[in-house]
């Protein structure tokens, strides 16, 4: 297996493996994934991250080309000050359990540090939370969930970090879910109630997020303790009338943002 930097020439490639990846582990559906592959892996995002100096980029690829798809990995990292960042690692499907992504990981872990970042973090959207796992046998350990908007897509990203590293209040991007911005809610002392419409106060555990194709959904309590579950509470438009389907599937029916539920094909830590 040879690991390098991707040119223009790839880009196809790492789009087709990024689709086949998040196919197989990622709980979203189809139409949620292609516009994740549009938004991030298409040929223009992809020719300016390679353009970029704060974006470093490697691909995975075989010793020999079959059909055009020598190319079965994909990395990437973000540069920030004396940070470096994980944000993206795939592997094509039918290769995992073969130790691509462990080269993946240390190779961009390397890179990172010779950009010249002496601390390192790595994400993983909670629709693919099992993937934490992997990054968790390297010592990195979970400090926070934040959104994440890719394209028209509003996500919740898990991010990871060296303990020794944790620096409270750097861990949140414009659009993170604090404060009062979630609509209907109101935040005491760390808190956040919403009103349901016979006049109920529930818990919105912010914590406690699953994503969706507008913005995510909040698990909610009838309780602070939160023993007692009441359901779940839209991000997008503040309604506690989230249905769930045998699939676990989540729907608003008052704004019609939706989560889908993991693809039949089945995660396990081989995948990487």
């Amino acid at each position: 297996m040879d690991l390098r930097e991707p040119t223009a020439a790839d880009t196809e490639r790492i789009a087709d493996v990024v689709q086949s990846a998040m196919t197989a582990s990622h709980s979203l559906s189809p139409q949620q994934i292609d516009r994740i592959v549009d938004s991030e892996f298409g040929d223009e995002s992809v020719s300016e991250k390679l353009d970029s100096e704060t974006t470093l980029v490697r691909v995975a690829e075989r010793g020999e080309d079959i059909d055009g798809e020598a190319v079965v990995g994909y990395v990437e990292g973000v540069v920030d000050g004396d940070t470096g960042e994980l944000s993206w690692l795939f592997v094509d499907p039918e290769h995992s359990g073969r130790g691509v992504g462990t080269e993946l990981f240390e190779s961009m872990r390397a890179a990172l540090r010779d950009a010249g970042a002496s601390t390192l973090r790595a994400t993983a959207l909670d629709a693919n939370t099992e993937g934490g796992q992997f990054f968790e046998r390297f010592g990195l350990e979970h400090v926070t969930e934040r959104d994440l908007a890719v394209g028209d897509e509003s996500l919740v990203e898990v991010v990871f970090a060296d303990p020794s590293a944790v620096d409270d209040g750097d861990d949140e991007r414009p659009g993170d879910a604090g404060g009062d911005d979630l609509p209907g809610t109101e935040t005491e002392d760390g808190t956040t109630t919403a009103t349901t419409e016979d006049g109920r106060s529930v818990v919105v555990a912010r914590d406690e997020r699953e994503s969706g194709t507008d913005a995510p959904f909040f698990v909610a309590y009838t309780d602070d303790g939160r023993e007692d579950r009441y359901g779940y509470y839209c991000g997008n438009c503040g309604s506690l009338a989230v249905t769930m389907d045998d699939t676990e599937r989540l729907a608003c029916p008052d704004c019609g943002n939706e989560h889908a539920e993991r693809s039949s094909d089945a995660y396990d830590d081989s995948y990487l």
